[in-house]
């Protein structure tokens, strides 16, 4: 085991260790090397310093994913800077929004505005905006992101030198993790933990090149596995979603790991990816307060268990929740009392423990859970046994004065209210019952692609249709 060290001592012996120049890093349309990361990272350092960025500044880092984001924030790790990741999609008043709570001193972006569809690009422009009343870092936390926001406002969230070093050891201790000289194609947000930490500070720490699609297409995504003969890949269900649906029966050679983070998988798509590749999907289970908490990479149970607890994690079942052991409150902003007390942080995801494995399930939200007339309803239920509809490919189910459904069906089919009336009928009791049932074409989807469960919300998104934040 990695003796406990700084952070940034980690980070310059990865960047500084001429032994692996000759050795890629990542490859989106053109290769870098590790001396080509080097370089990179050395020029825009340069450049962020010219504008007066250094030890203890506070930087929000807003621009799409590309190899430019990936040492824009190396450079600032290196200069002692406190990053804050902040989504490209983010409408200009969900940015004002939290750039007036963190009150950062830097805002990086690419001054094109929102992203409607983000893909990745190698390099992008960065405007470096200095904040007149931006503050300098209050806290040690070297990394600052936002929680998906899919019920409410997101919570501010730091992570300290040590909590990331922490992860990458746990990371490292996983022996199904990618290993030197393996290729991984990495579609998992690179603004959020699982995607950064498990994927691209791994891939650093491991030596597995990372490799990046210029956009989500299924053809696209099983050609790269195939030609690169990659590894592994990692994703959300989304995206295995769509490479379980590609054509043919050519199977990657190389491909031994897929990992699936950010949501419940579920199990249509595990079995069809299976079947088209012959790999079970893996999970990485966590949040962006801590960053990992439990992994079953090989697979070996299906949705939705999500393993065992990672190296190091100390968990715990109390009321139905799930809660993870933290030193300090992740939480930079506000009072979180019913999220962290005591040294332990309820994640409020519903869990089961198999006492004899370990294996972790979770079976749902708590914050899913309302009660109607003294009885408690776990919305999460009834979406599922709406999904098992053959005409429904998207369901949300929430609660207002009465339960209704948000659905999408699927391509042409057609289905009534009456008809998913009658189905839910024969699967739940009557106080789960939806009362109203809505049909938008999308769903919308919270900057890092998770469905929003919040009713004023989906409203509005009825009102004024938007297009949906994940592709």
């Amino acid at each position: 085991m990695r003796p406990a060290g700084d952070f940034d001592d980690w980070l310059a012996a990865r960047l500084a260790d001429t032994g692996l120049d000759a050795e890629l890093w990542a490859h989106g349309q053109q290769a870098v090397t590790r001396a080509g990361l080097r370089t990179q990272t050395a020029r825009i350092g340069e450049v962020l310093g010219a504008h007066g960025i250094r030890r203890g500044s506070t930087v929000a880092v807003q621009l799409p994913p590309s190899f430019t984001l990936l040492w824009s924030v190396f450079a600032l790790w290196g200069a002692g800077a406190q990053v804050m990741l902040l989504d490209p999609r983010l409408t200009e008043t969900e940015t004002t929004r939290l750039l007036e709570v963190c009150e950062p001193q830097f805002h990086l972006g690419t001054g094109e505005g929102p992203l409607r569809v983000v893909s990745f690009r190698d390099e992008c422009e960065v405007v470096v905006t200095p904040r007149r009343w931006g503050l300098a870092a209050r806290t040690a936390h070297r990394l600052v992101q936002f929680s998906s926001g899919s019920t409410g406002l997101p919570k501010v969230i730091g992570r300290t030198g040590p909590s990331l070093l922490a992860e990458i050891e746990r990371f490292a201790r996983l022996s199904d993790m990618p290993r030197r000289g393996e290729g991984v194609l990495l579609l998992s947000s690179l603004v959020h933990s699982f995607g950064l930490i498990g994927g691209v500070l791994h891939g650093l720490d491991a030596g597995a090149a990372l490799h990046f699609p210029r956009r989500p297409h299924r053809k696209e995504l099983h050609q790269m596995l195939l030609e690169r003969r990659l590894a592994a890949v990692f994703g959300v269900p989304a995206h295995f979603d769509l490479l379980g649906r590609s054509e043919g029966s050519d199977v990657p050679p190389a491909l031994r790991l897929a990992v699936s983070g950010g949501e419940i998988l579920p199990g249509e798509v595990f079995e069809r990816f299976e079947r088209r590749y012959g790999v079970r999907i893996g999970q990485a289970y966590g949040m962006s307060e801590v960053g990992i908490i439990a992994t079953d990479l090989a697979g070996a149970q299906p949705p939705p268990a999500v393993g065992v607890a990672a190296p190091g994690m100390s968990t715990a079942v109390t009321g139905g929740t799930l809660r993870v052991r933290l030193s300090e409150s992740p939480y930079l902003f506000g009072d979180h009392g019913d999220r962290y007390a005591d040294g332990w942080l309820d994640t409020h995801d519903l869990c089961t423990l198999a006492p004899d494995t370990g294996v972790l399930t979770v079976t749902g939200r708590a914050d899913s859970v309302v009660a109607i007339g003294g009885l408690k309803v776990d919305l999460t239920e009834v979406e599922a046994v709406l999904l098992a509809h053959e005409a429904v490919a998207e369901a949300v189910v929430v609660y207002g004065q009465a339960i209704e459904a948000h659905l999408v069906v699927s391509g042409s089919t057609r289905v009534t209210s009456t008809e998913l009336l009658a189905w839910c009928r024969e699967r739940l009791s009557p106080h789960k019952i939806p009362k109203a049932f809505h049909f938008p074409r999308v769903l919308p989807r919270t900057s890092n692609g998770k469905l929003i469960r919040n009713r004023e919300l989906l409203h509005a998104a009825r009102e004024r249709p938007r297009q949906a934040a994940f592709r």
